[in-house]
């Protein structure tokens, strides 16, 4: 089965409509400052309430919980993306308020898998990604044969580095827990800006595969 596609860093109404054209399983809205794809005042609420198509997912890190909240309630996200230290309560409780909750970890060679084991039953996907200080978006790929490590059941999301030239790589990935493959960086003219040209290409070469 083909994983599901997420197009993440998004903030430009205008662009987000190409990019919902192309049909994407899941679209993502950071909301971290620190990001250089931060949505900040970019765009408005009742706009991105609106959005049909695809799930709307509130990229977090260490938000506090009130916050994090409040932004799923204003923005009508269905599911959050929790990039920092959030506990397993944490995330158990904003799964119990009925919004996805996606907890991603940075992985490299010291990455201990055995992390995961306290969110298992409080969490509905991981998110593998780049080890970075900045909590993603390096652009920076990791060593994928890691994942032949991990070692629970639950699906996930591939993150950190796909881009046009690896995204065959990418597919050949042999493991029925890929649920997702999440694009950005490698996707766009500006940070927050997607190609759309890129993005049909490469979605048309997931769809021949």
């Amino acid at each position: 089965m083909k994983p599901k596609i997420k197009i993440c860093g998004l903030r430009d109404p205008e662009n987000i409509r190409e990019v919902l054209a192309l049909q994407p399983d899941y679209i993502g809205f950071i909301f971290y400052p620190a990001s250089k794809r931060y949505v900040g005042t970019s765009l408005d609420d009742r706009w991105i309430t609106q959005l049909k198509g695809a799930v709307k997912t509130a990229v977090l890190v260490d938000a506090d919980e009130q916050e994090a909240q409040a932004i799923v309630d204003q923005f009508g996200f269905q599911a959050v993306q929790l990039h920092g230290s959030e506990s397993p309560g944490y995330c158990g409780r904003l799964r119990s308020a009925g919004v996805t909750v996606i907890k991603a970890f940075g992985i490299d060679e010291t990455f201990s898998w055995n992390r995961l084991a306290d969110y298992e039953d409080v969490v509905d996907y991981y998110l593998f990604d780049t080890q970075s200080p900045q909590h993603g978006g390096t652009g920076k790929r990791f060593d994928w044969t890691l994942l032949q490590g991990y070692p629970f059941p639950k699906p996930f999301f591939l993150s950190g580095g796909i881009s046009a030239g690896n995204i065959r790589e990418a597919l050949e990935i042999d493991d029925d827990r890929l649920y997702a493959l999440d694009l950005n960086s490698k996707f766009e003219t500006t940070p927050g800006i997607k190609d759309i040209a890129l993005l049909k290409q490469t979605l048309q070469t997931i769809n021949d595969e």
